[in-house]
């Protein structure tokens, strides 16, 4: 196997309803010698380019429509005049960054992206946006899960829960169900495995993202059922 991951960290300013956040996005790029796939490209074209060289890229992929997720996208693909692809249902967060453009690929739940001699499979992951997504590797033990999970937890934006028992079922049913070994890259933080975070999804579930420090506060009878978290995505 030839291919490899590589990661690209950017800094920068998002402005959310008026409220600017400095974060720290991290970009990633897998393939070999010859070519790529980007996930993510933010904000910072130019470094991210320098690090892919020489190599063609294949594809951009945004796991989420979110600026800084997609602000870097078009300069990063055209370069190659490689597609750009979004989920469907994030084109609106898209077009806040990209008022004249759209992306090329409508990306779907088990949609399969090649590069080099490995393959990531496209998992629906909605929470921190309607169309979030996860792209998993299982030749490189590895998934990138943009915000829906990152090393501290489910990710948030803006401070908040968007969705948060979209986001649970997503990670409970779907990332979790990966192996324990699986490196979990997200777009924000350090990598961990999905091993590290799974021990920590009873008390997720049973309200600890959400519930403020007190005395009185007691642990829910039925945190699956009252956070309205679906662990079977087919589960009605």
């Amino acid at each position: 196997m030839t291919a490899r991951i590589e990661r690209v960290v950017t800094e920068g300013v998002v402005d959310i309803d008026g409220t600017e956040y400095k974060v720290e996005n991290n970009t990633w790029i897998i393939g070999d010698d010859d070519e790529v796939i980007v996930i993510d490209p933010a904000r910072d074209a130019e470094k991210i380019l320098e690090q892919v060289g020489e190599r063609e890229v294949l594809a951009v992929i945004c796991t989420a429509g979110l600026p800084d997720h997609v602000s870097a996208a078009i300069e990063v693909a055209s370069r190659d005049e490689a597609v750009v692809a979004l989920h469907p249902k994030d084109k609106p967060l898209w077009r806040e960054t990209w008022r004249e453009t759209w992306p090329d690929i409508d990306m779907e739940d088990d949609g399969i992206f090649g590069v080099a001699d490995v393959q990531l499979d496209v998992m629906e992951t909605p929470g921190v946006s309607p169309g979030g997504v996860s792209l998993y590797c299982e030749a490189l033990g590895a998934v990138f899960t943009g915000k829906a999970l990152q090393a501290d937890g489910p990710g948030k934006l803006a401070g908040e829960y968007p969705a948060l028992p979209d986001q649970l079922t997503s990670i409970g049913g779907r990332l979790f169900t990966l192996p324990a070994e699986t490196r979990v890259l997200a777009a924000h933080g350090d990598e961990v495995t999905i091993g590290d975070l799974e021990p920590h999804f009873d008390d997720w579930v049973s309200g600890s993202l959400t519930r403020k420090e007190s005395a009185d506060d007691g642990p829910l009878t039925d945190g699956t059922r009252l956070s309205g978290i679906k662990l079977d995505p087919d589960d009605e």
